[in-house]
């Protein structure tokens, strides 16, 4: 048991270092503008850790017909299906008002009663957090390393779509 810990602490470990490595490279190019359209916190291009952006866009132009209330459009957005180790996890993205009001799990590991188990204390807290912070930006679930990165990639995905 003790060295099944250790392996769960390792790996969520890297999952969560790969995600921020990620998360960086996809911040790189964001620049927060006020409701105005006018740049409220240039980030400079460096390799800086400080380059946290400090504003997020609450309203935009119109855009492909819809107008943006918050940072994302209207509507239902598939994310993809990514693996979670012991089964796959598409969530979908529910936005109303440019903002995430809902996520639902369209699949997720289900056939054992363990994975039932881990899920069900695991999806509520990921979407929770997810419609809190409206961003797929979430931390990751203890006990459910495989799950809340499969969540986050196919989250990420679905609102990627939303922009």
């Amino acid at each position: 048991m003790k060295k099944y810990l250790q392996i769960t602490v390792v790996l969520g470990a890297f999952f969560l270092l790969v995600f921020l490595k990620q998360q960086r490279a996809d911040d790189k190019d964001f620049v927060p503008i006020d409701s105005s359209g006018i740049i409220t916190n240039p980030i400079p291009n460096t390799t800086s850790q400080s380059a946290i952006p400090t504003s997020i866009p609450t309203s935009s132009p119109m855009m492909g017909g819809s107008k943006m209330m918050g940072q994302y459009r209207d509507g239902s957005y598939t994310g993809s299906v990514e693996d979670a180790y012991y089964g796959n996890i598409q969530v979908q993205a529910i936005i109303t008002g440019g903002k995430i009001t809902d996520v639902i799990f369209l699949q997720y590991p289900n056939d054992n009663k363990t994975s039932r188990y881990i899920n069900g204390q695991a999806m509520p807290l990921l979407k929770q957090e997810a419609i809190q912070i409206q961003s797929a930006n979430v931390s990751g679930v203890s006990g459910a390393s495989a799950t809340s990165p499969a969540f986050i990639a196919s989250l990420i995905n679905a609102l990627n779509q939303a922009k």
